[in-house]
Order: C-alpha cells, then sequence, then structure tokens
C-alpha cells in the first residue's frame, strides 16, 4: 500500500505538531460595566491592601465624570454609590474632554498630590485595560499631572481661628483642632498619640522625646473625649477597625481604630471650604502654623 492509502486507513499516523494554547493566546472578554474592570485590575495589581483601597476609591471617583455628572464633595464621596459606567464609554471620542473638566474641577478642590495620586491611579489601570485589549483608547493620554511644590498658603490669623471654633463639628474635631493649634506640633504627631502619653494636669504630652504642649481649655475637651479611657489611640475613626488594622492602632474598650491623616485632612478641607474667600477649604498646615512659633519654643 502507499503511503496515502495507509493513512487513510488509519494504519499510520502523520505526526503533528501539537498547537499550545497559552492564557495570553486569547485575551479574555472585555467586562461590560467599568467598576467590573476596576475589580479584574485590583485582583492582579501588586498592591498592599492599603494600597488597594486607595486605589479603589480613586478609580471609583473617576466614574461621575465618565458619564458627565459632578464628582460628590467633602464626606458624602465616600458614601455616594457611583454610577454605573460601560467600559466602552473609554472609548468614546467625548470621554476625554470629560475627564480633563473633571480634573480641573478635582486640582480647584484639593491638593496636587491628591490630584496626581488619582490621575496616576486611572492611568495604570488604563495601560493595563489596553493591554488585555479590553478598550483601544487610552483615556488619559491628554492628561498631565498638577505641579507640587512647597505649601504657600498663610497660617490662619487669630479671626480665622475663631471662626472655625465656631463651626458645628465634633468633639473629636474641635479637639484635634484645638490641639494642633496651641501646641504647633506636626498634624501626624498628634494623631500617633496614644491616651497614656498624655499628661492632663500639665497640659503637655511627650511624641518621640518632643514635648507637646496645650491650653487648659485644650485639656478639658480631652477629658471629655477620652471619658476615662487610659489607652489605645486618643483620636479614633467613628467605625471599628478592620482586621488586618495593628492592635496598637485600636482602641481596646471600644475596637475602633486610629484616625488617619488623610480623613483628618479630608475633613478639615471639607468642613472649611465655605469659610475660605477661594472655595478650596484650608489645609491643617496653616491650622497648625498659627501657633508653632511659640508653643514649640515655649517647651524648650
Amino acid at each position: 500500500m502507499t503511503r496515502e492509502e495507509l493513512v487513510a486507513s488509519g494504519r499510520l499516523a502523520l505526526a503533528v505538531a501539537p498547537v499550545r494554547v497559552t492564557a495570553t493566546s486569547v485575551p479574555a472578554p472585555a467586562p461590560v460595566e467599568y467598576a467590573v474592570a476596576v475589580d479584574e485590575y485590583l485582583a492582579q495589581a501588586a498592591l498592599s491592601p492599603a494600597s488597594r483601597r486607595v486605589y479603589r476609591i480613586s478609580l471609583s471617583g473617576w466614574a461621575w465624570p465618565l458619564v458627565g455628572k459632578p464628582v460628590p464633595a467633602g464626606p458624602a464621596r465616600r458614601r455616594a454609590v457611583p454610577p454605573v459606567v460601560p467600559l466602552a464609554l473609554l472609548d468614546d471620542a467625548g470621554t476625554g474632554p470629560r475627564l480633563a473638566a473633571a480634573l480641573a474641577d478635582r486640582a480647584a478642590r484639593t491638593d496636587a498630590r491628591t490630584v496626581n495620586r488619582e490621575l496616576s491611579a486611572l492611568r495604570s489601570a488604563a495601560g493595563w485595560w489596553l493591554d488585555q485589549r479590553w478598550i483601544t483608547l487610552d483615556p488619559t493620554a491628554g492628561l498631565r499631572h498638577l505641579r507640587t511644590g512647597p505649601a504657600t498658603a498663610p497660617p490662619l490669623d487669630a479671626e480665622q481661628a475663631a471662626r472655625l471654633f465656631r463651626l458645628p463639628a465634633s468633639l473629636r474635631e474641635h479637639t484635634f483642632w484645638r490641639l494642633l493649634h496651641d501646641s504647633g506640633a506636626p498634624a501626624a504627631e498628634i494623631l500617633a498619640l496614644d491616651a497614656g502619653q498624655l499628661d492632663l494636669s500639665r497640659n503637655r504630652a511627650r511624641s518621640g522625646g518632643t514635648p507637646i504642649e496645650w491650653q487648659e481649655a485644650t485639656s478639658q475637651l480631652l477629658r471629655w473625649l477620652l471619658a476615662g479611657r487610659t489607652s489605645g489611640p486618643v483620636f479614633v475613626t467613628g467605625r471599628r477597625a478592620a482586621a488586618h488594622v495593628r492592635a496598637r492602632d485600636v482602641c481596646p474598650v471600644t475596637g475602633q481604630a486610629r484616625m488617619s491623616y488623610r480623613r483628618a485632612a479630608e475633613l478639615f478641607t471639607a468642613v472649611t471650604r465655605p469659610l475660605d474667600p477661594a472655595g478650596k477649604g484650608w489645609t491643617l498646615h496653616q491650622l497648625r502654623g498659627h501657633a508653632a512659633p511659640t508653643m514649640r519654643l515655649a517647651s524648650k
């Protein structure tokens, strides 16, 4: 029999090289929704849990401008549910201008570092989506990072501070602001204080060997805030701490987590926006700067 006849009868097998199919040969189908694409990006990104949370907040915030809606401002942004956005909208010709307008609006409301971090998160995610062939255009192509530099805003004057302390804010906020204003210590140092470090009878505490001093009225606020607590963070959030939070950053009485600088700064800027003629809100550095020279020198 000829070779062809043997092959036809099945008695001779042709050597055919097998085709290897890998996961990267055929891209996964593109998700329909932007939120699902965000989940997929974060699932593969080499990020710590804290960084992943920050990226998720940043990427979720871009959902509103993608559909031409204003982003909720202040604390309301953290509780707002983002709109449903088709991922295909990122390839729309009008997306770039919408994002540029949103970037300019965001820059007018918050600091350059925050804006740049949010833009970097979107640019990184969009790059990965392009690699997956889920989108065909880079929606961040025409967007540029803001220039950053040293803070130029002047310290709050006495009248501005008085207006701040008349605001209807929580006991925690007023205590933190008063302590920052009196002592001139860095906000991060004050937020790192534990109840056991406070000497309320002498209106002082020690943080890393450096004395922090304040007025008697602020000690009274601290007594009300602590309500008998003698250990754990002085300033805590309104919610119980997540499982991954370090024990030293959790109140042993209430289970609440230590308040972060980022959250404290967001709240301060949001609540002072109506007091700022520019409409941007003040920074914690401006409040600290009012008393820094006098209290720091007094403690030496």
